[in-house]
């Protein structure tokens, strides 16, 4: 192990190489550290005190330990319904850190450590592989929040400034963000190799997404059939946090949506000011595909894609039941979250005829949906990553001011304690649309 505290294996090679290509990321003109995440790093087994001041490993400039195999990844995925090549178009995986052992992990965890940003890929698809402070920064944002609230998500260990302008409708400030994973294993890694492998390909990425995520099943009888219905287990349990506090993805394609249960990939994504659940963030959702009432939806369908990519290993019965069961899963997790919500102390019958009577109020009052439920239960979060304090932070750092950024994150580290400065919706919260960052 380094001074700097890398302890990487790299397992994912252990694929065939079908499923990556070997790829150094382009080392950056100027690096400098623009965040770094100290409590992150030490859940990591990272020396912080070291790794803070080293901008040129999470930029990329250099690798973090002799032998290190960075590559990028190969999926697919439905974008919008329509089936796509895609692939890590402007990341590159470093590797998979070994956390130390604790009494819970006797042999630790593994966790994917990703530069996004890093330059081109054989898989930008004529892209530039570059990303924006902005976009990234954004990211750290979101992500470190919903960690926060306690619903599962990718995290966020350092933005750095590249020093290299990156041309998208104007000319901005050049980023790498250090993503955190459970693991980059998406549906649409699964849609890839059904769609350009053999079965032995979609037999060999099984029994690795079993072995890293859900271990217990490795020896177990129908061994296929019980990870989709454990991947269909954990999607329910996902969907319905985001929804319990407002939470809209923005662009839940299959590349979009890990295995793991992890939110993953945060463009288009934005918090509810105003309930409604037509609500739409997303530039390019123009049809309303990804609507905050359409996720549990359209979750459904992303894992009835995986079925059909697993179709070697399943019957037609095992995929419908356990499809069906996500839909009773969601619903199940949804009614815990939303009695939580509303400070019902007891089941009853008629919860669900309630709780959805008090959610059409709300719309047809144009009620706040975080505030309002906060004022009802303190079991609620009082402050989230509301849309107008995110972009007033991301302005301020491209102009080269962190503070409001900084001020921001420490209230959403603790987002049940009342802060009036950070619970105030906008004046008009109409109209606001987010965008993927490429």
């Amino acid at each position: 192990m380094s001074n700097e505290g890398w302890n990487l294996e790299y397992t994912y090679t252990q694929l065939p190489e079908f499923f990556y290509r070997r790829q150094r990321p382009e080392p950056a003109l100027a690096p400098k550290m623009v965040i770094f995440n100290h409590d992150l790093a030490a859940e990591l087994g990272l020396n912080a005190d070291v790794l803070r001041d080293n901008a040129e490993v999470f930029a990329g400039s250099r690798l973090p330990e002799a032998g290190c195999v960075p590559i990028s990844q190969a999926y697919a995925g439905y974008q919008f319904g329509h089936f796509t090549m895609l692939g890590d178009g402007r990341a590159v995986l470093l590797g998979e850190q070994r956390t130390p052992p604790s009494p819970t992990a006797p042999n630790g965890h593994l966790f994917d450590i990703q530069l996004k940003g890093s330059g081109p890929t054989a898989f930008s698809r004529g892209g530039d592989g570059y990303a924006a402070l902005g976009p990234m920064l954004r990211e750290y944002i979101i992500s470190e929040a919903l960690h926060a609230l306690g619903i599962p998500t990718t995290r966020s260990l350092a933005v750095v400034s590249t020093g290299r302008g990156v041309i998208r409708e104007r000319i901005l400030t050049g980023a790498v963000l250090t993503r955190v994973a459970a693991s980059h294993i998406r549906v649409g890694t699964f849609n890839y190799a059904a769609a350009f492998g053999s079965p032995e390909d979609v037999r060999a990425l099984t029994d690795y997404t079993i072995r890293r995520h859900f271990p217990d099943l490795e020896h177990a009888e129908n061994k296929y059939a019980r990870f989709f219905r454990a991947v269909c287990e954990r999607q329910a349990s996902l969907i319905a946090k985001w929804q319990s506090v407002g939470f809209i993805h923005g662009v839940m394609n299959t590349d979009n949506m890990a295995v793991s249960g992890e939110t993953i990939d945060f463009g288009p994504c934005a918090f509810m000011d105003t309930y409604d659940p037509d609500t739409v963030f997303s530039s390019i959702d123009t049809q309303g595909r990804y609507a905050y009432k359409n996720q549990p939806a359209i979750g459904a369908w992303n894992l009835s894609r995986l079925a059909e990519s697993l179709a070697p290993f399943l019957t037609m019965a095992q995929a419908k039941e356990a499809v069906a069961h996500y839909r009773e899963h969601h619903e199940a997790h949804w009614l815990v979250c939303m009695r939580i919500k509303l400070g019902m102390t007891r089941e009853g019958a008629d919860d669900k005829m309630i709780i959805n009577e008090f959610l059409d109020e709300m719309k047809r009052e144009g009620k706040d949906f975080t505030n309002t439920f906060r004022a009802v239960s303190k079991r609620n979060p009082a402050v989230i990553p509301r849309n107008h304090r995110v972009e007033e932070a991301l302005s301020a750092a491209d102009e080269g001011d962190l503070t409001v950024m900084r001020d921001l994150l420490e209230v959403l580290r603790k987002p049940y304690e009342e802060n009036a400065d950070y619970m105030q919706p906008p004046e008009c919260g109409c109209g606001y649309r987010t965008f993927c960052g490429t």
